[in-house]
C-alpha cells in the first residue's frame, strides 16, 4: 500500500472531526452551557454522548441535554458550577466522523461531497468542489478550478445529475448563464 492510500478508503484530506455546536456562555447556577446547534441531526445529541471540545478535542460527555430558545442547554460530566462551565465558553464542540452512523443509500454527510472533481455533462471538467454554502432555499456548491476561477451551482436535482462517490466524480448540468 502506498504511502497515499489509505486503508478506509476515505479520501485524503477527509475530516476527523465534525462540528456538532458552539457553547456560548454558562446559564444558571448549575454548570449549564448554551449550545448553538451546528447539526442536522440534533437528536443525535442526548445524555451520555460522548464529544470533544476546542482546538485541542478535549473529550467530554454529555450529562444532560434539553432544549432552551434555538438551541440546548447542556452540561458536561463534571462540571457543575457556572465557573467551571464558563471554562468552555466560545469554544467548537465536535463527535468524530468515524462515529458518525451512516446515511441512507445515496444520501452523503457535506464533508464528503468536498474534493469531488465536477465535470459537466460533456465531460469537460470544471473544477474541484471546494465549499458548501447554506442557503435559505438550497445549498450551493462552489466550484473551484486550477486557474482560480469560480463557479457556483444550486444543489438542486436540475443540475447535480450523478454522483460517482467511488470514483469521486460529480456530474452536473449547466443552467444558462452559469
Amino acid at each position: 500500500m502506498s504511502d497515499k492510500q489509505q486503508s478506509s478508503g476515505s479520501p485524503v484530506g477527509e475530516p476527523v472531526y465534525l462540528v456538532i455546536g458552539f457553547l456560548r456562555r454558562p446559564h444558571g447556577v448549575s454548570g449549564e452551557i448554551i449550545m448553538d446547534i451546528h447539526t442536522d441531526f440534533p437528536e443525535r445529541i442526548k445524555s451520555g454522548r460522548k464529544v470533544l471540545i476546542g482546538e485541542k478535542h478535549q473529550p467530554h460527555t454529555f450529562d444532560t441535554v434539553r432544549p432552551h430558545a434555538n438551541g440546548l442547554l447542556i452540561s458536561l460530566r463534571g462540571v457543575e458550577t457556572p465557573e467551571d462551565a464558563g471554562k468552555f465558553r466560545n469554544q467548537w464542540m465536535y463527535v468524530k466522523t468515524s462515529e458518525v452512523p451512516p446515511l441512507p443509500e445515496g444520501k452523503h454527510y457535506k464533508y464528503e461531497l468536498i474534493g469531488l472533481n465536477v465535470i459537466d455533462d460533456n465531460g469537460t471538467s470544471l473544477g474541484k468542489l471546494t465549499e458548501i454554502l447554506e442557503t435559505g432555499a438550497n445549498d450551493v456548491y462552489i466550484v473551484r478550478d486550477d486557474a482560480g476561477k469560480e463557479i457556483l451551482l444550486p444543489a438542486i436535482p436540475a443540475v447535480i445529475l450523478n454522483l460517482d462517490m467511488d470514483q469521486r466524480v460529480m456530474k452536473v448540468h449547466l443552467l444558462e448563464g452559469l
